[in-house]
């Protein structure tokens, strides 16, 4: 009487691994963590521009229509350095708790109204529509609202 093993053969089992692997490349491809961390930093950039703006509209209509002095016809960066915007102590903490700052922009920060740098833009035409932008988004977006 004879015994049958019943194994499986080298083959078989490199064909499985290899089968898998193929299946787990295809799965990390479609979730692409890289890319849902730039959707999410992407996400929260265009919510900082629209708190900025309503916050600056906030403040112009308190101020019967007059913008803050400091915002001119070239985009430039808010901030507290030299050269920037500097618009932290009109609108915090009366219109916003403090200021937002890009997610993931080099020197990009908030301390206090002193020592801030929030890498968005902002810029006013001669209609006294505002343009606030997020120049260093991701994944080649562009997040600008004017109103």
């Amino acid at each position: 009487m004879k015994f049958r093993t019943h194994a499986f053969t080298l083959i078989e089992l490199l064909l499985v691994i290899v089968i898998l692997a193929i299946l787990a490349g295809i799965v990390i491809v479609a979730i692409n963590p890289a890319r849902q961390v730039a959707q999410a930093n992407n996400a929260q950039r265009e919510s900082d521009v629209r708190a900025l703006l309503d916050a600056v509209h906030e403040y112009t209509i308190d101020q019967r229509g007059v913008f803050p002095s400091t915002i001119t016809a070239t985009a430039t960066v808010i901030g507290s350095g030299a050269g920037q915007v500097n618009l932290c102590s009109l609108l915090v903490p009366t219109f916003l708790v403090e200021m937002p700052f890009d997610p993931n922009a080099t020197g990009a920060s908030y301390t206090d109204c002193t020592n801030y740098n929030t890498q968005y833009t902002i810029s006013i035409d001669a209609n006294n529509r505002v343009t606030l932008a997020a120049p260093q988004a991701e994944l080649s977006e562009t997040i600008s609202i004017s109103r």
